[in-house]
């Protein structure tokens, strides 16, 4: 894994590269991506013509849909970026408009092109990959036809009337109203009046949790952010946890990105509060977490580690391990 340093720099360039990167994936979006001197030749002409429309038929193949006409993109642009068109598939998936696998099969990309893309973060990160450019012609023609994205609340809706035929009771004492989640309202964690709970899980541990816990039934991500936004208590309590901040922490990728927001922290205090709630062992992970930072008062919470700086010999190879310890 390259160090922090390098992860910034490369930020600082993907930002500038982002509009050209877009441009490249359109090209290749019309040219499929061949490597025949014929194809480079046609995708050289393409760029210098600016007024040659990229037909959509030539991109990676997706399976026919009886509901879509094949030749509706004709023309149409690629005009969201990668981090964009992951959002919408992780707002499509968690609000039941799908299974991942189902999703798949319905773009025509294997479930490791999926994992492999969604795993990714930044603007131009993915541009070659199917499932970005099949995830966004089928958004695009579900668009263009006035479909609109799935919602929560049909969901939470379909799962009460479930809860209510099987006699289930919610934690609120009505019946239909299972929602899955825990009452942690009674647990307090050492350290929590002062917002300065231990943390013993890395970002990208979190960032399982958090996506495990909005596939729940009748989990919003509205909700999850007044959750998060309860665990602070002292002056440390921002002014609110917006669903933005949430899709910004899940969309970086590492160890330690992310580590100072608030995100991170509170979704730590209210995992771990689940854990002890719910009679949970640690895990070895866990476990191994607290013997490497036990001693420095938990996981780094304060400083960025993405910004961190480090005066290394040249040579000298810098990364970040699993724990997210800086190594030499």
């Amino acid at each position: 894994m390259a160090g922090a340093s390098d992860v910034h720099t490369h930020d600082n360039k993907e930002n500038t590269d982002t509009t050209k990167g877009l441009n490249n994936a359109a090209n290749q979006h019309t040219n499929g991506g061949g490597e025949s001197n014929k194809n480079t030749a046609a995708k050289s002409a393409s760029s210098l013509n600016p007024s040659t429309k990229r037909k959509f038929t030539d991109a990676a193949p997706i399976p026919d849909d009886p509901d879509s006409d094949s030749d509706d993109l004709i023309g149409v642009p690629i005009d969201q970026n990668p981090d964009q068109i992951r959002r919408k598939i992780r707002t499509f998936i968690e609000a039941g408009g799908m299974k991942v696998g189902e999703f798949c099969d319905t773009i025509g990309v294997s479930n490791n092109s999926y994992n492999s893309f969604l795993k990714q973060s930044g603007r131009t990160k993915g541009l070659n990959s199917a499932t970005f450019e099949n995830a966004w012609a089928f958004f695009k023609k579900r668009e263009l036809k006035g479909i609109k994205m799935p919602s929560k609340k049909k969901q939470k809706t379909e799962a009460a009337a479930s809860a209510a035929k099987d006699g289930k009771v919610g934690k609120d004492g009505k019946v239909g109203k299972d929602d899955g989640v825990v009452d942690i309202s009674g647990i307090e964690l050492p350290g929590e009046k002062e917002d300065a709970v231990e943390v013993y899980d890395t970002c990208d541990t979190i960032r399982k949790k958090i996506d495990a816990h909005l596939r729940k039934p009748g989990v919003t991500q509205a909700q999850f952010c007044r959750d998060l936004l309860a665990q602070y208590h002292g002056p440390k309590k921002p002014a609110h946890i917006t669903g933005s901040q949430l899709a910004n922490f899940r969309g970086k990728k590492g160890p330690s990105a992310g580590n100072s927001t608030s995100v991170f922290y509170a979704a730590y205090v209210f995992f771990e509060k689940m854990r002890i709630k719910e009679g949970k062992k640690k895990t070895k992970e866990r476990e191994e977490m607290e013997a490497i930072w036990g001693p420095k008062g938990g996981f780094e919470i304060e400083k960025n580690m993405s910004n961190a700086r480090y005066t290394i010999p040249v040579g000298t190879k810098i990364y970040t391990d699993k724990h997210g310890v800086v190594r030499f």
